[in-house]
């Protein structure tokens, strides 16, 4: 029997929410142009007439629109926070994606009929932290943190109350899901709270002699020679000189593919499968989202004799950081 499991897909402005319904999201996931979500970039992000619009598109098409308030509001940005989930209440989002308690004890009082997920920003990895979010404030779906094995994943599949949403591509994160000590230390500003790390004001580019380099906070993050592509800086993917080596000393560049673990998470009762990278280009999202759509039909036609394609794996690999895909934390053997 062909099971259901939706691709969710993102979408930093409306021409990327156009490329990700138009090439088989099922689902695509937006946030505001304002500090509610966790990708508070320059040049992101949708006003109040563009999520209506972003809405009316994908409705008309089949799609789902969720909307990112994942950000954890202090006392100065609580009515912000506040009046971003009437937004997206009024134009008509089937979900919010949420992370303070406090504005889920809102949404429930203020807004009963809208659905709310859990955001990864939640970090609830057990049983009972997703049975406590689904008892106090209804939440339906939680999107667990990429730091569980495969095994951890489907354990949990039947035995909570609520819908479990996977990420399945994009960027990874040594962190808590976002809970960046070391961008806050740097910048002075916290990604759970402002909703960007490496904000933009803090980013330096200089021309040298010994070729381009990139500076956050003032700290030299990499440095790069003629003709090397040059990545967005962050503290966490730069380059050190450790022991007199120069590396990536806390995380080497990678992107998260599961194309190749598609057949258990199908088989174990994934309800969906995400996409990071509000940050990256309609391009990008039509190409990520055209890839994932083929590779998911196929598996969920036929689980048991379901094997990825070189051409997904080169052209997925050909968008990826470094130009190359891991498991990471779901190939885990021994959990």
């Amino acid at each position: 029997m062909r099971q259901h499991v939706e691709l969710v897909c993102p979408a930093g402005g409306l021409p990327a929410l156009k490329a990700a319904v138009d090439h088989g999201a099922d689902a695509v996931y937006i946030g505001f142009r304002d500090g509610t979500n966790a990708r508070n970039f320059p040049g992101l992000g949708f006003s109040a007439e563009e999520a209506a619009q972003g809405v009316d598109y994908a409705h008309a098409r089949g799609a789902k629109v969720l909307v990112a308030l994942n950000t954890y509001p202090d006392a100065e940005r609580w009515q912000g926070a506040a009046a971003a989930l009437a937004t997206a209440a009024a134009v008509g989002a089937d979900a919010v994606i949420l992370a303070d308690p406090g504005l889920m004890a809102h949404a429930a009082r203020a807004h009963p009929g809208l659905r709310l997920h859990l955001s990864v920003q939640g970090s609830a990895t057990n049983r009972h932290a997703i049975a406590f979010y689904h008892r106090h404030f209804g939440v339906r779906r939680v999107v667990l943190p990429r730091v569980l094995s495969l095994a951890q994943v489907l354990n949990l599949v039947g035995r909570v109350p609520v819908e479990i949403e996977v990420f399945a591509f994009g960027s990874l994160c040594v962190m808590v899901e976002g809970r960046c000590a070391l961008s806050a230390y740097v910048t002075g500003k916290s990604p759970n709270v402002h909703g960007v790390c490496s904000p933009a004001s803090a980013v330096r580019w200089e021309e040298t002699t010994a070729g381009r380099q990139s500076r956050v906070g003032g700290m030299l993050i990499d440095r790069y020679q003629d003709g090397q592509p040059a990545a967005y800086p962050t503290v966490c993917k730069g380059r050190y000189r450790v022991g007199g080596h120069v590396y990536y000393a806390i995380e080497e560049p990678t992107s998260l593919n599961v194309i190749e673990i598609l057949p258990e998470l199908v088989r174990g009762g994934v309800a969906a499968l995400k996409v990071e990278g509000r940050q990256r280009s309609p391009a990008y999202v039509a190409r990520v989202t055209k890839v994932l759509r083929a590779a998911l039909d196929a598996c969920c036609a036929d689980p048991t004799g379901f094997a990825p394609r070189q051409e997904w794996l080169d052209e997925l690999n050909s968008m990826a950081e470094g130009r190359c895909h891991t498991l990471g934390a779901y190939h885990r053997p021994w959990q």
